[in-house]
């Protein structure tokens, strides 16, 4: 398709939940919804259109070693973009992706900056490890790097106590969100387990990932506080692995991660139903594969999440929590196109027609 080529998008253009529109035109790289003048050379596609998915959990530039080379890490993002993903939450990684921002045929990346976690208490080659007197001044170096999110690791084993528990004091986080807010910076955690959630919440954080340790005293917390969750669905379907890796050194923390994996889907579901907002994240570039989208908007159905809804958290939902368009007049036009209604059957999401990225097909 050559620059001065225009694309039709013809059919179905789900605009928003509700906002079902027939066509919209795409001319030089921008979504209208009246024929561009002077358009001649027109390339029409038909489906089902909606805003490129987000990944709000995502690690591009990462594999279970740590960082990787640019070729690596143009893979993993081709692989998230060749699945529909074409906005992406990068929650942390140790490599520098700055160079992708000048590449139009990859996702757009929201940047995290660096994991910043407890002195061994995460996982190797992966994050700044610090202890609580430095978190303030990390917090500040990576709120400046990043692109409007700073990560923390909330807990992570213990091996002295053989089990998860919480990786910071609360004064600490208290002064670090404190921080990041001040420097225009929202700030999310990993936390597996129960102890470090009120906490985080009550010092201020945004957002928590995975989740897992939610329970029917802090569902409410979150609730009344606007903290959304990115519950991670396909990577927490790992947990048993992990936990009978570590049963016979770690018997408490072996029993503790079953038991989160086993009520998943109750704790998602019930994080919903109070309110909670959730989004999609795969957590792909950690151990698992890049382009797995779909597969976590699924998951969360099955968490009882409603299908609409668990679309909207991938879609015009997550674009609106990011701060990022979808499909108005004048937006980027980054966008998928689907052979059927994905409101329909989210399993639709698996397969995409079409995908159009800075208003180029790319495929």
């Amino acid at each position: 398709m050559s620059d001065h080529t225009v694309l039709r998008v013809k059919g179905r253009v789900l605009v928003g939940p509700e906002e079902v529109r027939d066509e919209l035109w795409v001319a030089g790289g921008r979504i209208t919804y009246e024929r561009p003048a002077g358009a001649r050379e027109v390339r029409t596609v038909e489906g089902w259109a909606l805003p490129g998915l987000v990944d709000a959990h995502c690690h591009v530039g990462l594999d279970h070693h740590g960082a990787v080379d640019a070729a690596t890490s143009e893979k993993q993002a081709i692989g998230d973009r060749d699945a529909g993903t074409l906005l992406i939450r990068d929650a942390g990684s140790p490599a520098d992706t700055r160079w992708t921002d000048e590449r139009e045929d990859l996702p757009k990346i929201i940047r995290a900056g660096r994991h910043i976690a407890r002195t061994r208490r995460y996982i190797r080659n992966f994050a700044h490890e610090i202890e609580p007197d430095d978190l303030v001044a990390y917090v500040a170096q990576e709120a400046r790097r990043g692109d409007g999110w700073v990560k923390l690791v909330g807990d992570w084993i213990d091996r002295e106590a053989g089990d998860l528990t919480a990786c910071w004091p609360r004064g600490a986080v208290e002064a670090a969100i404190a921080e990041a807010h001040r420097l225009g910076a929202r700030v999310t955690a990993h936390c597996f387990a129960e102890d470090s959630l009120r906490d985080l919440v009550e010092a201020g954080i945004d957002c928590v990932e995975h989740a897992t340790g939610l329970t029917e005293d802090t569902i409410p917390l979150f609730a009344e506080r606007g903290v959304a969750i990115v519950p991670t669905l396909v990577n927490i379907a790992t947990f048993p692995k992990l936990a009978a890796g570590g049963a016979s050194k770690f018997p408490r923390w072996s029993d503790h991660m079953n038991r989160l994996y086993e009520r998943r889907y109750d704790t998602v579901g019930a994080a919903y139903e109070a309110g909670v907002r959730v989004f999609v994240g795969t957590d792909a570039g950690g151990s698992l594969p890049h382009g797995l989208v779909a597969a976590e908007v699924a998951e969360l159905v099955k968490a009882g999440i409603p299908p609409l809804e668990a679309l909207s958290a991938t879609t015009w939902g997550a674009r609106g929590w990011l701060g990022r368009p979808g499909l108005e007049e004048g937006a980027p036009a980054d966008l998928v196109v689907y052979d059927e209604d994905p409101r329909a059957d989210v399993r639709v999401l698996a397969a995409p027609r079409r995908i159009v990225l800075n208003g180029r097909l790319v495929a």
